[in-house]
């Protein structure tokens, strides 16, 4: 029978130990000094192993993300770069202790911890992966709601991986997990149905972050009326400042069933007015009054002049109608404009003797004889 490479390093010891003329052969604690000392040469060879394959793999792993223009790579020399030597030393003084043959509850506590810290470095490995992950998403994203979601998942990411680290832990501490998983199983859906309304309003918050039917700073409006620049996208409710002044807090399950307008996603702001003048005004003053309002749009920056028709006649007015189109969709830019318009259709109109109506009524009086 050949024999074992833990037999030939005592043998290579103990003739080492020969030519030099020192006897290992001496027990001390029901082990020889040969066996000591070989199993220093085993902690020696594991530390350096550890470490040079480290070395190696980092080696190749920097010199891959020089190559490439993922930044994946990146994160897998931040995992590889948290083992750190406390740990392959343990590792290594365990092996040194496994070649000894060591039992009792010394060896069995030493396992353990090894246990332990492998599973801890593995969930510390495993959890810079999805925080890299994500918070590079939060890098590239700058929207503040974004860059919130990403930090929780991240958070949710990293707890979920230690839940299932100390599951193995306990799995591989000889612990039965079947009945703890089925306890916690239970325990869950208990829980799942006494925070459910917590639960659906972290949910809807993650629709908003992702789905992003508006963010801070866009002005929205309800159905019920409500409105008011976005303020703020919590994990249970929306805060808006109206144009009063005061803030509104929306659930955010209501945000995500109603429909909302957003003002801010416009590209332009389509703008619609009429006005109205006397019955008795001719047809060479109406169409002359409809080239004035076509004349005051035109002469507004930034607006794209649509049409301008003489739309009906009213209960006390010609009523003229007129579209445009603001590329600004700012309402205080809008109102400006407006006013604009409003001043070169009033100074066009008395110019020309050209009278705006207003509501009036007629009396007929009969006097009887």
């Amino acid at each position: 029978m050949e024999p074992s490479y833990a037999q030939l390093l005592q043998e290579g010891v103990q003739q080492a130990g020969a030519t030099l003329g020192i006897d290992l052969s001496l027990i001390l604690l029901g082990h020889s000094i040969a066996e000591y000392l070989a199993s220093v040469v085993v902690f020696a060879a594991a530390f350096v192993a550890f470490k040079v394959v480290q070395w190696l793999v980092l080696r190749k792993l920097k010199a891959l993300a020089e190559r490439t223009a993922t930044e994946l790579d990146d994160t897998f020399v931040k995992m590889v770069a948290s083992f750190r030597p406390p740990f392959y030393a343990f590792l290594a003084f365990w092996l040194a202790v496994q070649y000894l043959g060591a039992e009792g509850f010394w060896a069995k506590l030493l396992t353990a911890v090894v246990i332990i810290w492998a599973i801890y470095q593995a969930v510390i490995a495993l959890g810079i992966l999805v925080e890299d992950v994500l918070l590079k998403k939060v890098a590239r994203d700058k929207d503040p709601n974004t860059q919130s979601a990403m930090r929780l998942l991240a958070n949710l990411g990293k707890g979920a991986l230690w839940g299932i680290g100390i599951i193995l832990l306990l799995a591989n501490l000889g612990v039965d997990v079947s009945s703890l998983l089925a306890g916690v199983g239970i325990g869950g859906i208990a829980v799942a149905f006494a925070v459910q309304g917590v639960l659906s309003d972290l949910f809807n918050s993650f629709s908003i972050y992702f789905d992003k039917p508006f963010a801070v700073g866009d002005f929205i409006v309800l159905p019920d009326g409500k409105m008011g620049t976005v303020k703020h996208i919590g994990l249970k409710s929306t805060r808006l400042t109206a144009l009063t002044g005061e803030e509104i807090v929306v659930p955010n399950s209501i945000l995500t069933g109603a429909t909302v307008q957003n003002f801010r996603r416009m590209q332009e702001r389509r703008i619609t007015f009429t006005l109205g003048v006397e019955y008795g005004t001719t047809l060479a003053k109406l169409r002359q009054a409809l080239a004035i309002v076509r004349e005051a749009i035109e002469a507004q920056p930034d607006v794209r002049f649509d049409r301008v028709h003489f739309k009906q006649f009213g209960d006390f007015a010609l009523i003229i109608e007129a579209v445009y189109y603001l590329k600004n969709p700012d309402y205080t830019f809008y109102m400006d404009t407006q006013q604009a318009i409003n001043f070169a259709i009033k100074e066009g109109f008395e110019r020309e003797g050209i009278a705006m109506a207003f509501p009036t009524q007629t009396v007929y009086v009969r006097h009887e004889a």
